[in-house]
């Protein structure tokens, strides 16, 4: 009886650990944007690699769940796991991909995994916090050169976007909610812009103010709310909008602030007309597009070795939503024509670097953001205009984007030999995960012949 009853708690300890694998696994990819949709499937790949069948997964914005029942007539074993902490880390993210699929391919076993995946927590990040302010700076500077800005602008970009980080990490610090670091952060880049316009250097300083618009918008996660929202999970996705609102509100909140200053102080920052640019700014707004996206990606912590495709991607994007928007296409469908071919070539792209598809995609359509739309909608507001339209229209380019990217991804996955074998068992497209289990482990790592 004795032996019986130690037997049991060996297998219910055994069963245990790997569920507790399978959620730590989850909450490293929900907490760095992944989808509901890729985080559930990725815990269910995972669980059956270690030889448990009989498993179901849960995924909502805050919290993960698995359980095992082994037979009917005997109660679930159940496991849940709190995510609280969102930091977008592509580092971490890349490392527990190829961790998961080693897992699936069984050149490592659950309890290495586990050793592994706990070396990749308690690990720092590879680059220093000067260095993410700098490639923040950077990515600044890229999109005043994308906006057709000139040295000074670019300086002035550079310069803001560094501050906006800087103001934003201190916030951080003192555990102040997102939507103030939002607000902080698009009142000090205008307050920035103002203090430009009071000057008496000759420069544009409305692009100053964009260029902070969409360096505070490329956080944001448009991207998963939209693909959970398209893949069955529409709780999630309901959360992730709200949030993604609610940070989108912040930047207009410190904008106007922003505006309103400069409107007292009897500053204009005047209004930039998006049709100013001519196809001999093209190659410009190309490589103010590739510097973006590749700084902003630096800046995530991504893979250095993944930075100079995602600057190829981003200026290829760019050139097809100037070439689109150029033939009176309107800005949406443009935003749209541009996402779904940085979807199509993210996925090959992302399997020559080794990296998951959503690291390339997130980076590449930061220079697409709707920072311009969002900036004429608040100097139309700030006027007494009618910026309502301007508003509306950002919206619509950021939906235009999100389901334009993931749109791309279901173009490109039936590519693949094995996807065909999975159109009926996933929900949707994969961007970070792989595809299926290639090998079954079992719990204490012999691997099952099967």
């Amino acid at each position: 009886m004795a032996d019986g009853t130690d037997t049991t708690s060996d297998t219910s300890r055994d069963i245990y650990k790997t569920l507790d694998l399978g959620l730590r696994i989850g909450e490293m990819l929900l907490s760095s944007g992944a989808g509901a949709a890729d985080v559930g499937a990725t815990m269910l790949n995972v669980a059956r690699a270690c030889g448990l069948r009989g498993v179901t997964a849960d995924v909502t914005f805050t919290e993960l769940a698995m359980s095992h029942q082994s037979s009917y007539d005997e109660p679930a074993m159940i496991q849940i796991r709190q995510v609280r902490h969102r930091e977008i880390d592509y580092e971490d993210l890349t490392i527990v991909d190829h961790l998961v699929r080693d897992l699936l391919a069984g050149r490592v076993d659950r309890d290495e995994a586990r050793s592994r995946l706990a070396r990749v927590v308690s690990s720092g990040h590879r680059l220093p916090r000067w260095a993410v302010t700098l490639s923040f700076g950077v990515m600044g500077g890229g999109v005043g050169l994308l906006l057709g800005g000139d040295l000074v602008v670019t300086a002035v970009a550079f310069l803001a976007a560094m501050g906006v980080d800087m103001l934003q990490r201190q916030m951080s610090r003192r555990r102040l909610p997102a939507f103030y670091q939002q607000v902080a952060g698009g009142l000090l880049a205008t307050l920035i812009a103002v203090a430009l316009a009071a000057s008496p250097v000759a420069a544009d300083p409305s692009r100053v103010v964009t260029a902070g618009i969409i360096m505070l918008l490329a956080g944001v996660n448009f991207m998963g709310a939209i693909q959970d929202a398209l893949t069955g999970y529409p709780l999630t996705a309901g959360a992730r909008i709200l949030e993604a609102m609610l940070a989108t509100a912040g930047v207009i909140a410190g904008v106007s602030g922003g505006l309103t200053v400069g409107r007292t102080l009897g500053v204009n920052l005047g209004r930039l007309d998006p049709g100013a640019m001519t196809i001999g700014d093209l190659p410009l707004v190309v490589l103010g597009a590739a510097i973006a996206a590749s700084a902003f990606a630096l800046a995530a912590y991504a893979p250095v070795r993944a930075l100079l495709p995602i600057a190829v991607v981003a200026a290829m994007g760019e050139a097809a939503y100037y070439l689109v928007e150029s033939r009176g296409l309107g800005i949406a469908w443009a935003s749209a024509t541009a996402a779904v071919l940085i979807g199509l070539v993210s996925y090959a792209v992302s399997g020559r670097v080794r990296v998951p598809p959503l690291v390339v995609v997130v980076s590449t359509i930061v220079p697409l953001l709707p920072g311009l739309s969002i900036y004429r909608g608040l100097t139309l507001l700030s006027e007494g205009g009618n910026g309502l339209i301007s508003m509306i229209n950002a919206a619509a380019i950021a939906i235009a984007l999100a389901s334009g990217v993931i749109f791309g991804e279901y173009l490109a996955q039936p590519l693949r030999r094995e996807a065909r074998r999975l159109e009926s068992r996933l929900s949707g497209p994969r961007l970070v995960g792989p595809l299926r289990v290639r090998s079954v482990r079992r719990r204490h790592g012999h691997t099952d012949p099967r």
